[in-house]
């Protein structure tokens, strides 16, 4: 489909974006392709083989949640993280020890040419299982009409299942007895799901931070096909500040230091309110625009060819599927389709994750809290950064009279890009396209992933997602990943461990 603005069509952009990638092949090199193409169809073969191993792997990782914002199952989350990476072939698997949880490093050297790192996190969100319709953490197999047998679990989607598809890729070739044609180098974490507060000490560590170098990439493991078969791909991602903002008698000097009767309201000031006031503050009237002072002057534009994507992807993609999926009747500023992509897209935010103060269980229960505490995150685009908008929200807080509230940074980083014409991410869009599903190509994801550690100096590599499958749910009830599908255009779980298997071969 093609935008009747910038007549970019989803196929000239993936056949502008392999354009020189055409080799006219030597006597010696149809001799190597055709041995690879031998080896290659060996592993394809011992995937279906595998399936029911290969379910389980991902039932039983699914029964050890690691979650880090609950302190739940440190070290045992590593440990079995690193046994993991020694089934699927990994050597020298290591703890990564930082000032939080571990992270694992692992590398397997079959003396390739070209080395790609894996960027895995073993940790998952939290979860409420009273509100998911199966055992949070059974990864039960449910049926799922018109789509197919589900594994429904917390970490599912994000990031387990791709993960594991991954990781029976490579059993494959330990099945088959084949050499990978590329090496790999694992690099994962336990605290992605906190804003990967303690990452860079994993990147950086003298164990780890040498092999990064030589990579060619990082690759993130992904379910990236949504119900229709079609393939996202994202040239970067969003930064992230994720942060906690405190109201209390205590520190403002004001209000009670504890709870009292509310009939007292009257003659004392309310941390509660206080909050809402300062909340208020961040965003212009319109409840949305960041009103941080300073907050826009290092966002960058999108570029025309930003822009082209982002419009060639509005015209593909039915605005009602989209609304349908989100529950939403309406975009802010009741913008068009392509406005509010371009906006989705281009802008920083502030968002109010979580609100809480005083009493919130049944019924009412007549208090004056002491305090009240808001849970924040901000998304940031280039050229913005996670230490310089911290920096400027405790400015804007202590202009405007709200000094003494808290701000409690849990984790966070700088947004990430990857040149679209680098080897890495033509390799990408190439295997996506040979294996049939032509990718529409977005600038960045409005989600965060600490990808930057990887994209900038001083290991400057590209990084970004890929792999077939489909899944929906994180952060939210009855996650799931699918394993078996009805849809010959969308891969259950033996198709999304071939496609990581035709990836690997592609980056060779």
């Amino acid at each position: 489909m093609t935008d009747s603005g910038d007549g970019l069509s989803r196929r000239d952009f993936v056949q502008g974006a392999l354009s020189g990638a055409v080799l006219v092949a030597s006597p010696a090199a149809t001799f190597a392709a055709a041995g690879e193409n031998a080896n290659k169809a060996a592993v394809l073969a011992q995937i279906p083989k595998m399936h029911a191993d290969n379910v389980k792997r991902l039932q039983d990782w699914i029964a050890l949640p690691s979650i880090a914002a609950e302190n739940r199952n440190y070290p045992q989350g590593a440990d079995y993280m690193a046994k993991l990476a020694e089934q699927a072939g990994f050597t020298g698997v290591k703890l990564i020890p930082t000032s939080g949880k571990p992270g694992v490093f692992g590398r397997i050297d079959c003396g390739a040419k070209t080395t790609l790192a894996v960027y895995f996190m073993y940790d998952v969100k939290q979860f409420i299982a009273e509100e998911w319709s199966a055992p949070p953490l059974e990864g039960r197999l449910v049926p799922k009409p018109e789509l197919g047998t589900v594994c429904m679990g917390r970490g599912a989607v994000n990031q387990k299942g791709p993960q594991n598809s991954f990781l029976s890729g490579l059993m494959a070739f330990k099945a088959a007895g084949k050499k990978l044609p590329v090496n790999l180098v694992l690099v994962c974490e336990g605290e992605e799901e906190i804003a990967s507060p303690h990452f860079g000490e994993i990147v950086n560590s003298p164990e780890v931070f040498p092999h990064m170098k030589a990579c060619v990439g990082v690759m993130l493991p992904d379910a990236g096909q949504g119900l229709d078969g079609s393939v996202e791909v994202a040239a970067g991602a969003k930064g992230v500040v994720e942060l906690e903002l405190v109201s209390s008698g205590e520190s403002w000097g004001r209000g009670p230091k504890k709870d009292i009767h509310s009939s007292l309201e009257a003659q004392v000031d309310s941390p509660p309110w206080h909050l809402v006031q300062a909340l208020n503050s961040l965003v212009e009237k319109d409840g949305h625009t960041p009103a941080v002072e300073g907050f826009f002057e290092k966002v960058k534009p999108l570029s025309e060819v930003q822009k082209k994507m982002v419009l060639a992807y509005a015209a593909a993609v039915p605005e009602a599927t989209i609304k349908a999926e989100f529950g939403v009747d309406h975009w802010i500023h009741d913008l068009n389709w392509q406005d509010s992509l371009l906006r989705l897209f281009s802008q920083p935010t502030i968002n109010i994750e979580g609100l809480v103060g005083g009493y919130t269980g049944p019924g009412g229960k007549t208090v004056l809290p002491h305090r009240a505490v808001a849970k924040i995150d901000m998304r940031l685009v280039p050229d913005m950064t996670a230490a310089d908008t911290l920096a400027k929200l405790k400015a804007h807080l202590a202009k405007h009279g709200f000094a003494d509230i808290e701000v409690n940074m849990s984790g966070g980083y700088d947004p990430t890009q990857t040149d679209p014409d680098s080897r890495f991410f033509k390799a990408v869009l190439a295997t996506f396209t040979k294996l049939g599903t032509a990718p529409l190509v977005v600038p960045r994801s409005p989600g965060s992933w600490p990808g930057y550690r990887f994209t900038s100096p001083p290991l400057s590599l590209p990084a970004g997602g890929f792999g077939l499958g489909h899944g929906t749910g994180a952060h939210a009830p009855d996650e799931y990943y699918l394993i078996d599908s009805k849809n010959p255009k969308i891969a259950g779980l033996d198709g999304a461990a071939a496609s990581f298997v035709e990836f690997l071969y592609a980056i060779a």
